[in-house]
């Protein structure tokens, strides 16, 4: 589909990241030449860990393919550490990442949702569709910002969940709470 509207390359990101955009995730996901090139990617920076078969459009299309695309928890806290600690990004790239991860308004009753308000949290939501009365995937990977300054690394994946959307997100943000609180007692 053709819409013939200019939308420049960082608003695009930005959407992806901090909108959880799927038009904008399935342009960028074009643009750089399909799902191959960032599976590519992902290894050549040591992620492993990681599958990246189909866009958003397939997703939504054909339930199965939920299921092809996936990426496991340990090998998402790599990533996550990588880009806070030793980023494959450029500096300036590093920042507006975790700026737009920063300000994402996408789930805050998730990893943010029984934090202390001021706690500064870096994240990337996703929520698949769901089917028979099941929701494939609510998730959300972050950095989380410590009193000391410290970062910790998150990710919590709700799979095949048959709870609704309120308790799924309820849940997520409990867990991240419980590893906020254990974080800061290991640190004293």
């Amino acid at each position: 589909m053709q819409a013939n509207i200019d939308v420049p390359l960082r608003e695009l990101l930005r959407l992806a990241v901090s909108l959880s955009d799927n038009a904008a995730a399935d342009m960028l996901l074009r643009l750089i030449g399909g799902p191959q090139i960032v599976q590519h990617y992902m290894s050549s920076i040591g992620i492993g860990g990681f599958q990246l078969m189909d866009g958003e459009h397939e997703l939504h299309r054909n339930n199965a393919a939920q299921y092809r695309n996936w990426f496991e928890p340990a090998a998402a806290l790599k990533l996550l550490r990588a880009i806070s600690d030793h980023s494959p990004l450029s500096p300036e790239h590093t920042a507006l990442l975790l700026g737009w991860m920063k300000d994402s308004p996408t789930g805050a009753h998730r990893i943010k949702g029984d934090l202390p308000g001021e706690t500064i949290v870096m994240h990337k939501t996703g929520t698949s569709g769901s089917g028979n009365g099941v929701a494939y995937a609510t998730n959300d990977i972050g950095l989380i910002t410590l009193p000391n300054g410290r970062r910790l690394a998150i990710a919590i994946f709700v799979t095949d969940s048959a709870a609704d959307d309120t308790t799924r997100d309820a849940v997520i943000a409990r867990i991240a709470k419980a590893a906020y609180e254990a974080a800061i007692e290991q640190r004293k």
